[in-house]
């Protein structure tokens, strides 16, 4: 049977738009946007259940962040970093500092996730020069990952959706798979999967030419490219006790699994991990103002520095405004405790999840950790077999979630080409009734999907 992909439900009407982005999609305007919900123009409630792009941790339109904002736009705006210092970004740096691991304490702000990224390999890339090593120039990924889109972020992403068409501009970097244990049919422990994958990386290693390698870069629970994917506990301990033996820089990409959305402050914190350079973003400025960070110790700052300086920057890097907003956003973590409420949300929306997954057997896997959350459809349970590309079963499924006023996400999981999957993260403060409205509407559009699809569908 042919399937035919309707088109979605928001090809409105209206003035003719100028702004471009991915499509020609038309989408209501927004009004307004107050805790988990946005209104649009035309009087519609929508539920932000996926935090934009697992941006706004805290909410939307928190009185004591607008509030703080407004008090530094009185004084400021904006400020050269090459011209003064400002309040606050000495001030954030410093709580930042305090919640990261010990020794992670010199920060670099950046306006997004991709300057993090970016930045991060820049940053190693120097202080390897800097410090007699000018052969390390690799930076090992992930295949499938995501790490940002600009072109040097693009290097270190894997993803053939997004690359192929810049590679000729660019220098590919090597790549191991990600640790997709789940879907592994041995006779392996999942301990001991765990150790296999790490192994990869020292094979990569010896395979490119450990003088040769720079950093390994990795998100410790996985993003857009993978939804939510948690590799084994064994993993983390191996990729750093290997990164350690060959002198190589460890980067943890946290632009959307920190800032607290995991229940931890940030994600590696669940194994205690111990990465070389942070990259944060997303959360940090929960959305509020484009806000974003390098965390790394004095080691690898200080021979920069003795050498000339950070050859990097950004003009809007320590904004005043941006960073009054980020240190407003950590205030309010700490004030509502919203790192906790996120663990024992996670209880809540896992178990519901989970719930789903039994009614509709095409779920595959669910999982993640705190409110990044993921679950990955297939069409043969047993086998994996994917769900056929042609009939775009993840965009049919945020759609029919969107007409019933629910924002999930959503992205192909295997190199952004195969692969479904829909992410459910909502801002930290979601309490228990709106994880229970939330999944309403996701089971009623999993319900519509798989009649469409003739997926199969339990009771």
């Amino acid at each position: 049977m042919k399937l035919e992909v309707q088109p979605s439900p928001d090809t409105q009407s209206g003035p003719p738009s100028h702004p471009f982005y991915l499509s020609s999609l038309r989408r209501p305007l927004v009004d307004r946007a107050e805790g988990i919900y946005f209104w649009t123009k035309d009087g519609r409630r929508f539920i932000d259940g996926s935090s934009g792009p697992m941006v706004a941790n805290i909410g939307h339109s928190n009185r004591n962040v607008l509030d703080a904002m407004k008090r530094q736009m009185k004084k400021t705006t904006f400020a050269y970093r090459l011209h003064f210092e400002n309040e606050p970004a000495e001030e954030l740096a410093r709580e930042l500092a305090g919640k990261l691991p010990e020794g992670m304490d010199r920060i670099f702000f950046v306006s997004g996730g991709s300057e993090a990224t970016e930045s991060c390999i820049k940053l190693a890339r120097q202080w390897a020069v800097a410090t007699g090593q000018p052969k390390r120039w690799k930076v090992i990924t992930r295949f499938p990952s995501y790490h940002g889109g600009t072109l040097g972020s693009l290097s270190i992403t894997g993803d053939d959706a997004l690359a192929e068409t810049f590679t000729p501009m660019m220098r590919v970097m090597p790549t191991v798979p990600a640790p997709t244990a789940w879907r592994d049919r041995d006779n392996l422990s999942m301990e001991q999967r765990g150790i296999r994958y790490a192994d990869m990386l020292e094979e990569k290693i010896q395979a490119e030419g450990p003088e040769s390698v720079l950093a390994f870069i990795m998100e410790p629970i996985g993003g857009a490219a993978t939804a939510a994917l948690v590799a084994p506990d064994s993993y983390y301990p191996r990729i750093r006790e290997i990164c350690d033996r060959y002198g190589i820089l460890l980067i943890h990409d946290e632009v959307m699994s920190g800032a607290g959305r995991t229940g931890k402050f940030l994600g590696g914190d669940h194994w205690n991990c111990r990465p070389d350079i942070v990259a944060l973003s997303k959360g940090l400025g929960s959305g509020y103002a484009p806000l974003g960070a390098l965390a790394a110790p004095m080691r690898l700052v200080e021979p920069l520095l003795a050498s000339g300086g950070f050859q990097h920057g950004h003009t809007y890097a320590g904004n005043p405004l941006a960073c009054a907003a980020g240190l407003a956003v950590l205030g309010e973590m700490d004030r509502l405790d919203l790192i906790a409420n996120a663990a024992a949300m996670r209880d809540v929306l896992m178990a519901e999840l989970k719930a789903l997954q039994k009614r509709f057997p095409f779920i595959a896997d669910v999982r993640g950790k705190g409110l990044l959350t993921g679950a990955e459809m297939v069409a043969d349970p047993e086998t994996l077999r994917p769900i056929d590309p042609a009939s775009k079963a993840t965009q049919r499924l945020l759609d029919h979630a969107y007409a019933r006023g629910l924002i999930i996400y959503g992205r192909k999981v295997k190199g952004g080409v195969n692969g479904d999957n829909f992410m459910v993260a909502p801002p930290m403060i979601i309490t228990r009734e709106q994880i229970g409205e939330m999944i309403s509407i996701i089971g009623d559009s999993l319900e519509t999907l798989a009649q469409e699809l003739d997926l199969p569908v339990e009771g």
